[in-house]
């Protein structure tokens, strides 16, 4: 393998995947959403093409040209696009979704990757060439959660599993062993906005993976924003499930949650 195919989401995971793959020497041949990838991506790939959230066989065909084998999806794209008249005018598109039994992430994450595996490629786990974005076991912060905090981390660790079973989000903001917020499709950033403005602070917020987590797909990811986001609602403490989620901007936001005083661990 001397070239991978990248698709392209939001923020900074596709810039840190594409570092990862050229670090092993490998060039790497992107595929950006429009309306969702930064055009900053451009100078961190060997090749940049842009495609419409609609343009699934354009995609495909672009892969195919390039001859690309193995392919990674890195990033998400915004869930409420899924609403998008856009998504329904192309017919593959229309034809795939219609096919799903529900619209759930894992399912249309699947759908798509079931499409791409048809049509001759290899989707591969989205951390290859990143381990080490992926914290192990351990309290990151200076400061270690209280016996109350751990009661709300293993008290919101279960509950967050539980959504996350059902697929409807993989984060929960818990109180004092009351569940303040269920992620859905706002996105994590938003669901701690809303437990801050709930709970009037003091929550902490728990990210965990899905029990059968694809790891092509959808993998629970946090960075420097989710930390500024708990801390401007007044948050207490994030935790994260260890070895399945991916901290991008580590030092940064260690370093700010000392100085504020908040906890991260990862469990």
């Amino acid at each position: 393998m001397d070239k991978i195919g990248l698709i392209a989401g939001n923020r900074k995971f596709p810039f840190i995947f594409a570092e990862g793959a050229r670090k092993q020497g490998l060039k790497v041949v992107a595929v950006a959403i429009k309306g969702d990838t930064s055009p900053s991506l451009r100078s961190h790939v060997d090749k940049l093409y842009w495609v419409g959230l609609n343009e699934l066989n354009k995609m495909i065909r672009i892969f195919k040209d390039e001859g690309i084998a193995d392919i990674v999806m890195a990033g998400q794209v915004s869930p409420a696009r899924i609403f998008s008249k856009e998504l329904y005018r192309d017919e593959e598109i229309k034809k795939l979704l219609d096919s799903i039994e529900d619209k759930r992430p894992d399912k249309i994450f699947g759908a798509i990757a079931k499409r791409l595996e048809d049509s001759g490629f290899r989707l591969l786990d989205s951390t290859t060439f990143i381990k080490d974005y992926l914290p192990g076991k351990r309290t990151l912060t200076k400061l270690d959660p209280d016996f109350a905090l751990w009661e709300d981390i293993y008290f919101g660790m279960a509950i967050a599993k539980a959504v996350a079973h059902l697929d409807i989000g993989q984060t929960v903001a818990v109180r004092s062993k009351a569940i303040v917020a269920v992620e859905a499709l706002e996105g994590t950033d938003n669901l701690i906005r809303r437990a801050g403005s709930i709970a009037r602070g003091g929550i902490t917020v728990v990210k965990v993976s899905k029990p059968k987590q694809d790891m092509r797909f959808d993998i629970p990811v946090v960075g420097l924003n989710t930390i500024k986001n708990l801390i401007r609602a007044g948050g207490r403490c994030l935790a994260i499930e260890a070895d399945k989620t991916l901290f991008i901007d580590r030092e940064k936001s260690v370093r700010l949650a000392d100085k504020k005083g908040v906890c991260i661990v990862a469990v």
